[in-house]
Order: structure tokens, then C-alpha cells, then sequence
């Protein structure tokens, strides 16, 4: 019996445990990603809709809006509504993570001998691939709407970079959405919550300074109007024509901690939260 008995647990050890980290990781993100490439509408709407927001942004309401900057109002604006633009196309994301939840997706991943954290990871990087696809369609019309930065193209690239981060950080909130709601249409209500404060809120359509008193606090000092100085700042060439106090430095700064620091928490939720689900 003892002879058997260390033969079976050679045997056990020469089997492979399972997928590695980065290989599940790639196969989660490749599922998420091929959902996309089979649902054209899960890759059109959100261009659609953000472009359709761009127009009332810029030719409705600019007229009547001023940035109180040294620029234009259609300079001011975009750089704003390119990062509100990354919240609004993350929206969607929660609404499918709920459906993979409650479809018994999830079930399945957690039935094969992967770590539980790939399922998670991966759908948040093919989650970060279609926001950018939407930031890159929005950011080319963006000069036909009469966007002109005023900085060097490595303060551009530093910027998307940012947008980049941004993206993913929000990523982690709404899969956290999605897998705490129990429904696609009770994530979607709940991702509305989230992104509406967030981002009409804070300085991606007028300075601060300008708003009243009472929400001046919140706006200036949440997550999406710090990146949004900081994204404004390298696009236009300083804090002077982006309309904000401090230094480029500082605002790029303070947008990676609150990048990291959303990341940390939210991934960590997420991971528990799909650890635990039945």
C-alpha cells in the first residue's frame, strides 16, 4: 500500500496543475475580445453615441459656454471629453460581466484548475482594448470639430498614456458593478450612478472655479477631475491654459495614485467577489 500509495503521488505531481497565470489570463481576455468581434454593436454604439455627445457638447451647448481659460471653448472641451469619454464606453462593461455572472460563465471558469484572478484580468485588458478603439475613433474627429493642442508629442503621448491608465482603473470599478449587481439591468443603473457625478461633476465642461460653492469640495477633489487637469495640461502646454493651479507634474502625478489606488481596491473587490460567487 505504501508502494502504491508513493507511486500515485509521483503520478499526481508530474500532472500540470493547470493553466499558468498569463496563459489564462490571455484565453479570458481572447473570449471577452472574440464577444466583441461577433457583436458589431458592442463596437459601434459606443462611437456613435460618443460622437453624438461631442456635437451636442460642442455646437449646442459651446455657444453658450465659456472655459474662462486663456483658450477656446472647443480646445478646453476636448481633453475633458475624451476622459469623460473613457467612463461612458466603461459603462457597457458591467451590463456584460452581470450577464457572464448570472448565465453560469462564471461557473464554468470556476470549475477549471486556473487562477480564479484570470477570468478577472483578462476581461479587464480586452475591456481596456475596446475603450481605446472608441478614444482613438472620438480623438480623430476631435480635430474636425476644431481641437488644436499646444504641446510637444511627447506631452501628447504622456497624456494617452494617462487616458490608457484611466481606462483600466475604471475597468476594475465596473467589473466590481457587474459582479456585485446580480442583474445586467441592475449594473447598468448602478455603472449610471457611478459616471454621471464622476463626470458632469467635475472641470471636463467648465472650470471649477465657475460651478457654485457647495460642489466646488467634490468636484475639484474626486479622481475624474484630476485627471482631467492633468490630461488638459499636457494637451494644451501647462496649467496656465488649462485654467488649473499647481504644475503638469503634479496633476500627472496625483492622477497615476488615484489610477493605482482604484486598481488595488476595486481589483481586489473583484477577485474576492468572483472567488466567492455560487
Amino acid at each position: 500500500m505504501t508502494t502504491h500509495a508513493a507511486a500515485a503521488a509521483r503520478l499526481a505531481a508530474r500532472r500540470p496543475s493547470g493553466a499558468t497565470f498569463i496563459a489564462a489570463t490571455g484565453q479570458s481576455a481572447r473570449r471577452t475580445t472574440l464577444q466583441y468581434l461577433r457583436t458589431p454593436p458592442l463596437l459601434v454604439m459606443p462611437v456613435i453615441l460618443s460622437v453624438a455627445f461631442l456635437v451636442v457638447f460642442r455646437y449646442i451647448f459651446g455657444g453658450a459656454i465659456h472655459s474662462g481659460s486663456a483658450v477656446d471653448y472647443a480646445t478646453f472641451l476636448i481633453p475633458g471629453f475624451l476622459v469623460q469619454t473613457t467612463l461612458w464606453t466603461g459603462m457597457n462593461i458591467s451590463a456584460g460581466v452581470a450577464e457572464d455572472s448570472t448565465s453560469g460563465v462564471h461557473d464554468r471558469f470556476r470549475s477549471l484548475p486556473i487562477p480564479r484572478s484570470t477570468v478577472m484580468a483578462g476581461r479587464s485588458l480586452a475591456d481596456t482594448v475596446l475603450c481605446c478603439w472608441v478614444l482613438l475613433v472620438v480623438t480623430l474627429l476631435a480635430f474636425a470639430v476644431g481641437f488644436r493642442p499646444d504641446a510637444n508629442l511627447a506631452a501628447i503621448v504622456l497624456a494617452f498614456a494617462l487616458m490608457v491608465a484611466t481606462i483600466y482603473a475604471f475597468d476594475w470599478v465596473f467589473i466590481s458593478v457587474g459582479l456585485l449587481a446580480g442583474s445586467a439591468q441592475a449594473a447598468t443603473s448602478l455603472s449610471t450612478l457611478v459616471v454621471l457625478p464622476l463626470t458632469f461633476a467635475s472641470g471636463a465642461l467648465v472650470p471649477i472655479r465657475l460651478m457654485p460653492s457647495w460642489i466646488q469640495p467634490f468636484a475639484a477633489n474626486q479622481p475624474v477631475s484630476v485627471i482631467i487637469n492633468a490630461v488638459r495640461s499636457l494637451m494644451l502646454g501647462g496649467v496656465k491654459n488649462a485654467g488649473v493651479g499647481h504644475s503638469t507634474a503634479y496633476w500627472v502625478v496625483l492622477s497615476l495614485v488615484w489610477c493605482a489606488g482604484i486598481v488595488v481596491v476595486f481589483g481586489s473587490v473583484a477577485v474576492v467577489r468572483f472567488a466567492r460567487s455560487r
